[in-house]
């Protein structure tokens, strides 16, 4: 399946112009649309549901200068503008179509929607690499894992004119309600139109993930109602019962075709089977590829596969919204939902509350050079458990840096301080988890070619995230009722399936991989060029894998989990490097 593409500035890889911007290129199977207006051009690639008519009425837009109103026809689509002057290139919010760029300093600025178009020769960056697996990527979100190549982050476009240095553009855009009530009709209605256009479209049966969650099961029903749909699960002897249950119980009140693909120990995560694509970037799907590999074999060559991936992000919000209470000088109304969230389950709010009272105090600037500083100052001790939000909390990936790598990620975070990024904690923890589950996505397309699936992400559509974001971080965090936005929005979804409260989760298998890899992990680990480069210590990480992989530590799986999958595509780069050597 070939994929879509794009490139500009001075870049000049073949492929097909596009009428209006003669100067970028595209790839052959590209979904094109374009119009112009003398030296006025607007194109769209990718999945985009606007008419001709309304792409035409939109250079008006262009002519002004008003880039964020081309960014909201329903799909998932770049967009590529120019006045005569200067041009916009921006893909999505959540930065699935992402942009990358380079300065070429006197040949200008050259872009592309691949980093690999970019011609030129893609060297991991490895202390930003340390740095993600230490404090996350949601303080960097202009970088890629390259050096010298940027990222446009989710939620900005990237304007350039002759001569001058490229701009970043905020195109957000979001316009917010009082309360859920307000902007529930509103949602339901564009995640309706999100799921129907597509599965419409398509004129025939599509596929859906149908993990018996809320996210993937909201979709299969709206899917439904529009379009014949086949649902696929996985399961094996880690899933949980109740996860099996709810997707039987949604596929038979829907009516869909429905299959389970039952695994076995040679779908466990970590297997990493020969012939995986390595990808562009490291994402956290890459070691459950053997998994996906067996479950959507049923639904391969459709002409789309609907997930639920990202419904956690626009649905629901974290505690950060609590300290936004508290950065409002709402003191009374945030310790009295952290004692209720606590209450509902069975545990102590003080060490809670301490917590989100610190990040409110610190702020995001002073949280990331508290962070630095402990870094700098010897070995980091991980926390034994998680408790409250932080703007930045150094994981058990912190613990396995080395001094010189310490070092190295001090400095990116101190530089990250300084960046302009929202300080305002609930805006600034739901666009770094936007563009988490954005790369996610864009991450998972080689795998998605070969496998033969072709997924789309309704809830990352502008349309639904910006609907969903318009609706407070608190009313969408439901201390009673879970995803309290999606049982307002959806008020025809059944009363059994919105009433859940439990999450599935693939810990068991995660553990049971780490066990059965773990040799070949240890030795991908010590043989990258992480390990080689001196910035983490594999004796400390070998340590934390034989007790992760007995069971003995559930909460440094997860980063575990980023380092392996960070060193097996490392390994995939170096030996592309020695290739092209």
């Amino acid at each position: 399946m070939e994929r879509e593409w794009m490139t500009g500035g001075t870049s000049a890889v073949d492929g097909l112009t596009i009428d209006g911007l003669g100067d970028v290129r595209r790839a052959p199977a590209a979904r094109v649309r374009a119009v112009a207006e003398g030296p006025v051009a607007l194109a769209v690639v990718g999945d985009c549901s606007a008419t001709k008519q309304e792409l035409t009425a939109a250079l008006v837009a262009v002519r002004v200068g008003r880039w964020g109103e081309l960014s909201r026809w329903p799909g998932s689509y770049w967009m590529i503008a120019d006045d005569g002057r200067q041009r916009f290139v921006c893909g999505d919010l959540a930065g699935i179509r992402a942009v990358y760029y380079t300065l070429r300093g006197e040949e200008g600025t050259a872009w592309a929607t691949e980093a690999r178009l970019l011609e030129r020769p893609l060297v991991p960056d490895l202390p930003w690499l340390a740095a993600r697996l230490t404090a996350g990527e949601q303080h960097w979100p202009h970088r890629s894992p390259y050096e010298e190549v940027r990222l446009v982050p989710g939620g900005f476009g990237l304007l350039l004119r002759p001569g001058g240095p490229p701009q970043l553009v905020d195109i957000a855009g979001i316009e917010p309600v009082d309360e859920l009530r307000e902007g529930a009709e509103r949602f339901g209605q564009v995640l309706t139109d999100a799921v129907q256009y597509r599965v419409r479209a398509a004129g025939e049966a599509v596929g859906a993930d149908l993990s018996g969650g809320l996210d993937s099961s909201a979709a299969v029903v709206l899917a439904a109602d529009a379009q014949a749909v086949h649902a696929v699960t996985y399961t094996d002897g880690f899933t949980s019962g109740e996860d099996m249950a709810f997707a039987a119980r949604v596929a038979e009140h829907t009516g869909v075709a429905h299959t389970v693909a039952l695994g076995g120990d040679g779908q466990l995560p970590f297997g990493f089977p020969a012939g995986q694509p390595t990808g562009v970037e490291p994402v956290l799907e890459a070691a459950m590829y053997a998994m996906d590999g067996t479950y959507l074999r049923p639904v391969r060559g459709m002409p789309l596969h609907l997930t639920g991936h990202g419904g956690d992000v626009v649905l629901d919000a974290s505690s950060s919204c609590w300290v936004r209470l508290l950065q409002d000088g709402r003191r009374h109304e945030a310790h009295r939902q952290v004692v209720a969230f606590a209450r509902l389950r069975n545990t102590a709010p003080g060490p809670y509350w301490k917590a989100l009272k610190q990040a409110a105090d610190l702020g995001r600037s002073g949280s990331l050079e508290r962070a630095a500083e402990a870094l700098e100052r010897g070995p980091i001790t991980p926390n034994a458990a998680v408790t409250g939000w932080s703007w930045c909390r150094l994981g058990t990936g912190a613990s396995w840096l080395t001094g010189y790598g310490r070092h190295q990620v001090a400095a990116l975070l101190r530089q990250a301080a300084c960046d302009q990024q929202p300080e305002l904690a609930d805006e600034f923890d739901h666009w770094a988890a936007l563009r988490s589950v954005g790369a996610s996505a864009r991450g998972w397309a080689p795998y998605g070619d070969a496998l033969g699936v072709k997924p789309v992400y309704p809830y990352l559509d502008n349309t639904v995230v910006r609907a969903a974001f318009a609706v407070p971080a608190l009313a969408r965090r439901g201390l009673v009722a879970y995803k309290p936005l999606l049982r307002a929005a959806l008020p025809q979804l059944p009363d059994w399936l919105t009433s859940r409260r439990s999450k599935g989760s693939f810990t068991a298998q995660r553990i049971a991989g780490l066990a059965r890899h773990r040799d070949l992990l240890d030795e991908l680990i010590a043989s990258s060029p992480l390990a080689a480069g001196g910035l983490i210590d594999p004796a400390a990480v070998r340590a934390a894998l034989a007790q992760a992989a007995r069971g003995q530590s559930a909460t440094m799986i997860a980063d575990l989990h980023q380092l392996i999958v960070t060193c097996w595509w490392l390994s995939g780069q170096t030996t592309a490097l020695e290739a092209a050597c």
